[in-house]
Formats: C-alpha cells, sequence, structure tokens
C-alpha cells in the first residue's frame, strides 16, 4: 500500500524501560541493530499497527506498555535503489513513519523474541535513550534522530540520584571486555563491558543466528 508520492506508511516503536533506556535489537542473522516498526496494513489506523507490531516483533501486548507520545506528522526515508526489489523501482519510493514512544509497566522477561514463526530480531538489550547512530543503516539515520528529537520531551521523569558513574565509551578500536554467555535452552545471555559500563544483552538464536557483541561494528554499508 503506497501513497501518491511512493511511501509506504509505518510505524516505529521506541520502547522505553523504568531507567529511560530504549529496546534496542540486532536483525536476525545481521549486524545491523534497530527499533520495533512495520508496515500499516490496508484498513488499520497507526494506532493498530503499532500493537501488532510490537507484539510480532517483541511479543509483547497492550497491557505490557502504555503510549507516552507520538509523533505529530509523518517522517520519511527514501530507500536507495540497490534495496528495492526490481520490479517495485519506479513506484516505491520509501518509508513514511509515525512513531510511538512507549513505556514498559511489566517485567522485561515478558518480551519474547519469538511470538511468530518469523523472527525480526535474534538479540535485544537496553541502551542510552541516544542510540548510536553510526550502527543504523545511514538512510535512516536522520528519521531516527528526528523522532528520538521530537519525542526526548515526553520521557517520563526519572531520578538518577542512586544511578552508578557510567565512563566515556570506548574508542572503536578496543575490544570490549565479555563475560561467558550463559546459555539456556534456545536462550543466551551475556554481560558486555564497555569501558566502565556493563551492559546486558539477551538473545534467542533460532536454527543459523548468529551474535556480534559489538554493536559498534555492527554494519558495513
Amino acid at each position: 500500500m503506497l501513497d501518491r508520492e511512493g511511501f509506504r506508511p509505518n510505524v516505529g516503536i521506541i520502547l522505553l524501560n523504568q531507567k529511560n533506556q530504549v529496546f534496542w535489537g540486532k536483525r536476525i542473522r545481521t549486524h545491523s541493530w534497530q527499533f520495533p516498526q512495520g508496515g500499516i496494513d490496508r484498513g488499520e489506523s497507526p494506532e493498530q499497527a503499532m500493537f501488532r507490531e510490537l507484539h510480532e516483533e517483541v511479543g509483547l501486548l497492550p497491557e505490557h506498555v502504555r503510549i507516552v507520545a507520538r509523533t505529530r506528522d509523518w517522517l520519511r526515508y527514501e530507500v536507495p535503489d540497490r534495496f528495492i526489489r526490481r520490479d517495485a523501482r519506479g513506484h516505491y519510493k520509501g518509508q513514511k513513519q509515525i512513531w510511538y514512544l512507549l513505556q514498559l509497566v511489566e517485567p522485561d522477561w515478558n518480551i519474547n523474541l519469538r511470538a511468530t514463526s518469523h523472527p525480526e530480531f535474534d538479540a535485544w538489550r537496553w541502551n542510552d535513550f541516544w542510540v548510536p547512530l553510526d550502527v543504523v543503516v545511514e538512510f535512516k539515520r536522520g528519521v531516527y534522530e528526528m523522532a528520538l528529537t521530537e519525542l526526548s520531551r515526553f520521557l517520563p521523569r526519572y531520578d538518577n540520584r542512586g544511578r552508578s558513574y557510567r565512563g566515556p565509551s570506548r574508542p572503536r578500536n578496543e575490544s570490549p571486555n565479555t563475560a561467558p554467555p550463559s546459555q539456556t535452552g534456545g536462550e543466551v545471555s551475556m554481560t558486555v563491558q564497555f569501558g566502565l559500563m556493563q551492559t546486558q544483552i539477551h538473545m534467542e538464536l533460532p536454527p543459523g543466528g548468529s551474535f556480534d557483541p559489538d554493536p559498534q561494528n555492527d554494519l558495513k554499508d
């Protein structure tokens, strides 16, 4: 379903935990990280599409979250020809998106990357709100920046007076210190050290899934 200009209606989801960190997902069998997103089907409202995509990609239901805010207008990005099927070139131009800011109101063990038989992600982690745009595919970076900027003023108040110090991010050529992963069935949890910062990464690896613990080197254009 395309509009007159060749853009497909789409929704994007920025999911917060209680510390205002955001859900950051690694696309299955790739090295790229992104927010959940997906197309709006014919007859769906943006909100209906958002809740459908939230369940399909993250395994969450409406009662697991609350809507904090959404962008007022469509945010657009064009897709380079090399990413468009040949039969769609000349018709399909890119995506126009409504972005939603959600807050998780239930424990994050409700997150399930295998809620459907066609998972979008094989790993996830909580990331600071201002995600590193250099690991986002280049043609989406502008929309990510616009969505984060517009929705940042709606962030719930978070008391971080007891929060521990987080040092500066490590240089790109410095290897992270990675604790041995713990695995139960198809689920893997791994603690990764970046300088003085530790982060927990959760993986649900389907057959053939792989994982690179260094998101700074995730994407090769």
